[in-house]
């Protein structure tokens, strides 16, 4: 897959294979600040980073949104199915986004214990288990080959529009 970015400031800068899509729709939308059309269902499953600084203008009804850290959505795979199935959405993007807190997880092993012990009230040992025996799982590398690879697993798994 090829994994070069392409700068949307025009439509004409949307690809050929998504244009008169979901995804062009999406791409007009946020990109180009495109007027927003009505929906009454959605038409679209946007995967996408929990990271509270990123925001879609995206219309109601438009798409849904599942947000998960590095835009990893190996937890919410029900909820893809789910969209897909009693949804009925028939194309899936998936965002990533650069400064991930998910990158380089393991080296905020200790800020992620400290967190949790003075504003969630866990227990140091607790706090040290707790990541221990989930951060490997939600670890990212690159973000933008980690997008790419879960693109692809999710594909093999739901063959629609991408």
């Amino acid at each position: 897959m090829d994994r070069s970015l392409v700068r949307v400031a025009e439509l004409d800068d949307v690809l050929p294979a998504y244009r008169g899509t979901p995804v062009g729709e999406l791409l007009a939308y946020q990109n180009l600040r495109a007027a927003y059309r009505r929906y009454n269902q959605a038409e679209l499953l946007i995967g996408m980073c929990m990271d509270h600084r990123k925001r879609l203008r995206i219309p109601p009804n438009f798409a849904y949104v599942l947000r998960a850290g590095g835009a990893n959505l190996r937890p919410l795979e029900f909820q893809v199915s789910f969209a897909i199935a009693v949804g009925g959405v028939l194309a899936v993007c998936l965002i990533g986004h650069d400064d991930c807190g998910m990158v380089g997880l393991a080296s905020s092993r200790e800020k992620f214990v400290r967190g949790l012990v003075e504003n969630g009230g866990w227990d140091p040992r607790q706090a040290e288990e707790h990541f221990d025996e989930h951060a490997s799982r939600f670890e990212v590398g690159d973000p933008a080959e980690f997008v790419c690879s879960e693109a692809r697993r999710l594909r093999k798994r739901h063959p629609v529009s991408w």
